[in-house]
């Protein structure tokens, strides 16, 4: 069974930087495609970042050049780093994957809070 454990969400000011991090508990991880999602408040959950298992990565328009995403497939963990942090990035964030048959899997969320 996919278990994916987010960890590094808080508060922070704007300006200021964040890294989140996503443990997974799946056998064959490198195959996996990984990936960031958001959701504000009465706002739907949209993507932040995907990595593929051959490690092209894809952002959304709003998080471009602030935001990097990176995996480390020998500790099976995926990381999202956040800079330059605005209050509209305030959010729960979710770490996904998505194995080579398109089963889709899902962490609990992390929030992450930007405010002075």
């Amino acid at each position: 069974q996919v278990q994916l454990l987010e960890s590094g969400g808080g508060l922070v000011q704007p300006g200021g930087s964040l890294r989140l991090s996503c443990a997974a508990s799946i056998s064959i991880f490198s195959r996996y495609a990984m990936g960031w999602y958001r959701q504000a408040p009465g706002k739907q959950r949209e993507l932040v970042a995907v990595i593929t298992s051959s490690g092209s990565t894809n952002y959304a328009d709003n998080i471009k050049g602030r935001f990097t995403i990176y995996r480390d497939n020998a500790k099976k963990s995926v990381y999202l780093q956040m800079n330059s942090l605005k209050p509209e990035d305030t959010a729960v964030y979710y770490c996904h994957a998505r194995s080579v048959l398109s089963n889709n899997y899902w962490g609990q969320g992390t929030q992450v809070t930007v405010s002075s």
